[in-house]
């Protein structure tokens, strides 16, 4: 029975790369503290809703955890910039060109390396 249809979307042919391991490890202490945070917030709005004595408590602790959270976002994305910046992802087009630039370099310098001749030495050594 097949009707000839195409699917909607088709998987790609490669997964995604896995996070490094430390981003990995900021983003779910990241996930779980603002998970926290959102579900505080909750129980001080409703106990502020029922008017119970814990809605004071409830939202200097959702304050706190807000600072916590901010923290934890902030961490994700410094791992993430340190963890770049200390193992780098090298791109093609770039060390292409410093492998040719080294090669001018190189060939600069044996140039200047040879000895050059003088044509007034070579004139007086005739005289």
């Amino acid at each position: 029975m097949d009707t000839g249809r195409h699917p909607l979307w088709e998987q790609e042919p490669r997964p995604r790369r896995r996070m490094p391991d430390p981003v990995r490890t900021a983003a779910v202490r990241s996930v779980i503290i603002v998970a926290i945070t959102l579900i505080q917030a909750m129980v001080a709005f409703l106990c502020t809703l029922a008017g119970s004595w814990l809605a004071f408590p409830a939202v200097l602790s959702t304050v706190a955890s807000t600072v916590v959270a901010t923290w934890g976002v902030l961490d994700v994305w410094v791992t993430r910039q340190v963890w770049v910046q200390r193992h780098g992802v090298q791109s093609q087009p770039s060390s292409t060109a410093r492998e040719l630039r080294r090669e001018r370099r190189r060939a600069r310098r044996a140039a200047a390396r040879e000895p050059r001749e003088d044509p007034a030495r070579i004139d007086r050594a005739a005289a």
